[in-house]
């Protein structure tokens, strides 16, 4: 239902019923949009903190600017939701039950006035200048506009944009959303630079934008929509490249977000009133404090640990280490790129970095973890997290790591079934010196239960369950859904196998070989994409044999906020769906 009927944003179509608004007018919009905003994410979560302070640039970019035919691209695009309201998609946020019609990103499938399925920072420069050069060589006309901030410059992409920005001849709008925030607080050299320009309101001698040939201007309070206006038009039509530096207040407009950016960057539901989470925090274990606990054991007997996030210590909760073993940590800011490559350099020089990645950020790497990490075999460790089938957008799809990352030369990719195991892991990956270790931490509540092995120089399956006919080998996480399966065959009198393969990158031959003899049928599982993963490596292994392998896991595809438990049953994850279709191949050999 429309909980706001009398808002002024149900009037507001597109951006031409925008420009018909008085000056009032806009400040009573940003109200309204700043109060859905706040009243959404209570709802259903989301990103709060950059959406509140970027609410007075949109309103002037589409007073001032003709999009679609203006162009604007956003970075990352999860502060996007003030321009997605102003552009014919305010249901999404006055409707609570439409709240997920609309995506939480941009995405050009759900409106002519977006360009690109965002999610990943630094990236709108470079695709601003692309579609610069193609409205030239095209003959169009509009202006291109990207935004970028929010911590996204200090990625590498961003510095190349800018760099290939200022041998471009034509016009291209720059707004640099200065928020001093990053997801985390900003670090970095380049922030120290941004903090002079803002406090000589734009006219300190060091200014990145103008040594990369760029012109500048800055704008001192990006929170008033009158000076943006004025600072949009006088842009307008430029017929050069341009910075606009804008100076915004990240969480404006909600004390909460205010008094913690980082926590209110983006929030699960929460209660309006105080701020307070719906589903309070839990106190059981978890894998994240099981993974803390042992590093702070290592570092307190002398490792030279050093602890790396790029900018998400939230996600692993590292603000405890950070507090209590401050040498030993280091956040790179959004550069995942620069950390594998930093903790190659730490390892070569007698370190022990652990670095710590989200599943969907650690793509970026990926040059760097092939060239400058397992090329060189030093002894990186990784966590990596959420790397599992999810219900999240497209531009953060999570179950791509297996596949990408076992398939290295040299890595070892350990995928633990339950603490005991994680640690153990963790141990030896500490210690030994052969090669980069990757490994995948469990997700859901925390299971205990025997440790596959003491050391993983050779891997080891573990055959927890000796039976017949029926082997199923439940990788990491999904060794539970395994013995769910398991107990759904021995309903019908079949006494499966039960193994836990250990590493996802490296095949235990000798325990699979020992299957041929006495086995019609062989399952995997993983919590992951199949196409080049886990599943696909055992298959091939018993393709010359007489062996019918199963594969479980998701399609190779994209999904949008598709409910898991959807997706589960897309992919046949339930333990009756694989005991039926194990059934059927049984019955038909």
């Amino acid at each position: 239902m429309n909980l706001h009927p009398d808002y002024l944003l149900n009037q507001i179509q597109g951006p031409a019923d925008v420009k018909k608004l008085s000056v009032d007018q806009l400040h009573q919009v940003a109200d309204e949009i700043r109060h859905l905003v706040v009243e959404k994410d209570a709802a259903i979560g989301g990103h709060l903190g950059p959406n509140l302070g970027i609410v007075e640039t949109t309103l002037a970019f589409h007073y001032v600017f003709d999009s679609p035919h203006d162009k604007i691209v956003w970075d990352i695009s999860h502060q996007s939701y003030p321009h997605k309201m102003l552009t014919g998609r305010a249901y999404g946020f006055l409707d609570n039950e439409r709240y997920h019609d609309v995506t939480p990103y941009s995405n050009q499938d759900e409106s002519p006035h977006d360009y690109y399925r965002v999610g990943h920072t630094s990236t709108s420069i470079a695709l601003a200048v692309g579609m610069a050069k193609a409205r030239d060589l095209t003959k169009q006309s509009g202006n291109i506009v990207a935004v970028i901030g929010d911590g996204s410059l200090s990625g590498g992409m961003a510095l190349e944009g800018l760099n290939n920005a200022g041998k471009y001849d034509g016009n291209l709008i720059i707004i640099f959303n200065d928020n001093q925030m990053s997801i985390d607080d900003v670090n970095g050299g380049m922030f120290d630079q941004l903090t002079a320009l803002r406090e000589s309101n734009g006219e300190a001698p060091n200014n990145l934008f103008k040594a990369m040939g760029l012109d500048y201007k800055y704008i001192a309070d990006g929170n008033d929509v009158e000076t943006m206006i004025h600072a949009l038009e006088d842009v307008k039509g430029i017929a050069h490249p341009i910075v606009l530096h804008v100076n915004t207040v990240k969480g404006l407009g909600y004390a909460p977000a205010l008094a913690d950016e980082e926590a209110w960057h983006w929030h699960s539901p929460f209660k309006i009133e105080d701020g307070s989470d719906v589903a309070p925090a839990s106190d059981a274990e978890n894998y994240d404090q099981i993974i803390k606990d042992e590093l702070g054991r290592q570092i307190e007997a002398g490792q030279p640990l050093m602890v790396i996030t790029a900018a998400v210590p939230g996600v692993f909760g590292l603000g405890e280490i950070k507090a209590k073993y401050p040498a030993h940590y280091d956040d790179v800011d959004i550069a995942e790129q620069y950390s594998v490559t930093y903790a190659t350099g730490l390892a070569e020089n007698g370190a022990r970095p652990v670095l710590f990645q989200n599943s969907t950020f650690f793509q970026r790497a990926y040059d760097q973890v092939i060239h400058d990490m397992a090329l060189n075999r030093y002894p990186v460790v990784t966590i990596v997290k959420n790397g599992r089938i999810s219900d999240d957008s497209s531009t953060h799809q999570s179950d791509f790591d297996l596949a990408m990352l076992s398939n290295v030369p040299n890595i070892e990719y350990l995928a633990p079934t339950n603490a005991e195991e994680l640690v153990a892991m963790l141990q030896w990956a500490l210690t030994q010196t052969e090669k980069p270790v990757i490994i995948r931490e469990p997700a859901g509540e925390v299971t205990h239960g025997p440790i596959s092995a003491t050391a993983f120089n050779q891997i080891k399956a573990q055959v927890v369950h000796q039976g017949k006919e029926v082997a199923i080998i439940g990788l990491g996480d999904f060794f539970a859904l395994g013995q769910a399966a398991a107990a759904e065959l021995a309903k019908d009198g079949i006494d499966a196998t039960l193994i836990n393969p250990v590493s996802a990158s490296t095949l235990d031959e000798a325990t699979l070989g020992q299957l041929v003899n006495d086995h019609q049928v062989v399952v995997t599982l993983e919590n992951a994409s199949m196409s080049g993963g886990f599943g696909e490596h055992v298959d091939r292994f018993f393709a010359p044999t007489k062996v019918r392998v199963l594969n479980f896991g998701a399609a190779k595809e994209f999904n949008d906020v598709v409910p898991l438990a959807e997706l589960y049953d897309r992919y046949h994850l339930t333990p009756t769906q694989i005991a039926t279709d194990v059934k059927a191949v049984l019955k038909n050999l």
